[in-house]
């Protein structure tokens, strides 16, 4: 019954994450010459973007290019964080990968460079190794005696065997629970650590394929170990520098890093940390991996930011940092000057910069079928085709939005999929920017402080930049 009840329950979850707005990202969809394919893991059009991106790709997983920046600048709705999740999904899990908003640093209990210092640190990551004695055989019998007193503790015996060798060994009680937990039964390779007493299943041997009764849909089958029962082995803990900090600086340890509300973490701690790795850089022990910190909306940073953007960029430790914004020539925030994307000259300078283009309607209505089936909405032809007409005149967001609005007010009248009348009935309730725009200026003298940008005279989409 327990697993009835949490089925639901997963299920929920997975689908609140498959419908996130870009879920259906893969990867960016090079082939191995970095070449982008047209429609490929979820990316469409953007090839040049792609390509360049696959070229930083390239060159972080070879660690050549910790310390340096990237901009992808366009216009709003060009697949600039799409493009920036691919970059994520294709470095793997080994490599850490952090993402925030510039707005986030100033919601934060602490100051401005203590959070982009967090930042910074969350996208370096340091591999660990470390040997470890540890027993790793098949097991040939288990036997545990369960007395009928349930206050007399467990006894029991465990026989495990390697291609050369077989040995008996008597089990305690937290290695009887860790094995009664891991459902541990003969003809299952395990390893065993001698120093915390982990019990990790590796798989099924080889010589039990045959054995249907212990045998799932998921079952891994590996070669019975050979040689010494009892072995070193080389363990590899993956772990970012922001991780270390947090268990240095707490005193609950480790459970800091639950807690959520981290606080400041003092200086004297963060270079204690680096002296220690870089000692067991020297000795082997350690090895610094370079990951990617994405800043999405770059520009709402101040010139305070961006001045120790600049400084931390040439420290020795810094991930690969990747900024997006869809500003013109607008004002750096907290100064009275104009730049480029809203930065400063001297950090622009250093930014290797991606453009993206607007997508063409070819490339629209790919992005909307790929949506439309990720978002599991069936939808005829003329409605696919008029959602990117709608798409082309408004925006690519605004048309994705309007999938999911289709599909209920078809739902409503039961049909089977959405046609074009549902399309029309969601244009007609939920209206775009420029209508917006349109509707304000139509009866301005009805809203309160009715001062009309100079931009929207026009009724465009878009307003011009302004500055104070």
């Amino acid at each position: 019954m327990a697993d009835v009840r949490v089925a639901p329950e997963v299920q929920d979850l997975t689908r609140i994450e498959r419908i996130g707005a870009h879920s259906h990202i893969r990867g960016l969809g090079l082939d191995d010459t970095l070449e982008a394919r047209e429609v490929s893991q979820g990316m469409v059009g953007q090839t040049e973007a792609r390509r360049a991106a696959g070229v930083i790709l390239r060159m972080i997983k070879e660690g050549k290019i910790a310390g340096r920046a990237v901009m992808l600048a366009g216009q709003p709705g060009t697949g600039k964080t799409a493009i920036a999740m691919g970059m994520a999904k294709s470095l793997g899990e080994e490599t850490p990968f952090a993402m925030m908003a510039a707005s986030e640093i100033f919601s934060l209990e602490m100051s401005k460079t203590e959070a982009l210092t967090q930042a910074f640190r969350k996208g370096i990551g340091v591999r660990i190794r470390e040997e470890t004695e540890v027993i790793e055989g098949e097991v040939v019998e288990v036997e545990i005696d369960r007395p009928a007193a349930g206050n007399v503790a467990k006894t029991g015996k465990l026989t495990m065997k390697t291609t050369e060798m077989e040995t008996i060994y008597d089990l305690g009680v937290k290695m009887i629970e860790c094995i009664i937990k891991e459902k541990v039964q003969a003809g299952d390779v395990i390893a065993i650590d001698k120093v915390s007493g982990k019990v990790s299943r590796l798989g099924r041997s080889y010589a039990r394929s045959k054995d249907y009764d212990a045998m799932g849909g998921t079952t891994k089958f590996v070669q019975c170990p050979d040689g010494e029962l009892q072995r070193r082995k080389e363990v590899v803990h993956m772990v970012t520098l922001h991780e270390i900090d947090v268990i240095n600086s707490r005193s609950q340890g480790f459970l800091a890093l639950f807690a959520g509300d981290t606080g400041e973490i003092r200086t004297e701690v963060r270079e204690q940390i680096d002296g220690r790795i870089a000692e067991w850089r020297e000795e082997g022990k350690a090895e610094i991996v370079p990951g990617v910190l994405f800043i999405d909306e770059v520009h709402m940073l101040d010139i305070e930011c961006f001045s120790f953007l600049n400084r931390a960029l040439e420290q020795d430790m810094a991930p690969i940092l990747v900024v997006a914004t869809n500003r013109g020539i607008t004002q750096i925030r907290g100064t009275q000057y104009s730049a480029p994307h809203g930065v400063p000259i001297d950090l622009l300078d250093r930014l290797l910069i991606v453009s993206t283009q607007p997508y063409s309607p070819k490339d629209l209505r790919t992005i909307l079928d790929i949506r439309r089936e990720e978002e599991d909405v069936e939808m005829s032809d003329d409605a696919t085709e008029l959602l990117t007409r709608i798409a082309a005149e408004t925006s690519l967001r605004y048309a994705i939005h309007l999938i999911t609005a289709s599909s209920l007010i078809a739902a409503k009248r039961k049909a089977a999929e959405v046609d074009i009348e549902d399309v029309s009935r969601a244009y007609t309730l939920f209206i775009d920017i420029k209508r917006s725009v349109q509707y304000m200026l139509d009866y301005q003298d009805q809203y309160m402080y009715n001062e009309i940008p100079q931009g929207l005279q026009n009724g465009g989409s878009h307003a011009e930049p302004m500055t104070d």
